[in-house]
């Protein structure tokens, strides 16, 4: 079953910046409606990157922690050929996996004070999620140039050094659908307040399936660990 992205607002409005090595500065927030208008405990969630031309980001190495049966941090966003560790604090087994093409992986299985991890050389979202534990996922979102930024927890967001152009800015947030997709012209001296409005009102947990495409096998819906 598919919920619907309700809102989906950009207003550019003059407020350019320039970037201090050089470039152009892409500033802006993001801001998710949610249901009974509670506020949202997540927005450092959401990434936004800009699709066209621009420079390759230097790959990085970096981890995403198992710690009680969490991936943390929840959510990265790396350039291309960057590689993510996966760590495993836990006193039990775990098994990474994703099927997310191009981009799909599967680690084994590995207990606790063990490391595996992969490196990343498509572009794309990628769900992360354990082949053991059901609700389990992180998520890996890869970037074909260095033009992206997560926000702050307030929504706000900057992108620096944006080499002037016509771009297609995209919106990704774990409890929104489908991307938000709006082109966006950066000048030489950049774009200033961006405004991207997600509504997240619909929102449902969906249940995955393990890296068989099977129903994950627990005791009467309860993990035995």
């Amino acid at each position: 079953m598919r919920w619907i992205v309700v809102l989906s607002v950009v207003s550019l409005l003059p407020a350019p910046l320039q970037s201090p090595a050089g470039g152009g500065r892409v500033t802006g927030r993001v801001t998710i409606l949610e249901k009974r208008n509670k506020p949202s405990p997540d927005l450092g969630s959401a990434v936004i990157y800009l699709e066209g031309t621009g420079p390759a980001g230097a790959p990085a190495t970096l981890d995403i922690t198992i710690n009680d049966k969490v991936y943390r941090p929840r959510v990265v966003v790396v350039p291309v050929g960057s590689t993510v560790r996966f760590p495993n604090t836990d006193p039990f087994d775990h098994n990474v996996f994703s099927a997310s093409e191009p981009n799909q992986f599967d680690l084994g299985l590995y207990g606790r004070g063990e490391a595996k991890s992969h490196t990343f050389t498509r572009p794309g979202l990628v769900r992360v999620y354990c082949n053991v534990h059901p609700k389990m996922v992180a998520y890996v979102v890869v970037t074909a140039n260095r033009y992206s930024a997560q926000p702050g927890v307030d929504g706000s967001f900057t992108i620096d050094n944006v080499a002037p152009g016509r771009y297609r800015m995209h919106v990704w947030h774990e409890r929104i659908s489908a991307e938000i997709v709006k082109e966006v012209t950066v000048a030489a001296a950049g774009v200033g307040d961006l405004r991207v409005a997600l509504d997240a009102r619909g929102y449902k947990w969906r249940a995955h399936k393990n890296k068989d495409g099977q129903e994950y096998q627990t005791n009467a819906g309860y993990e035995r660990y």
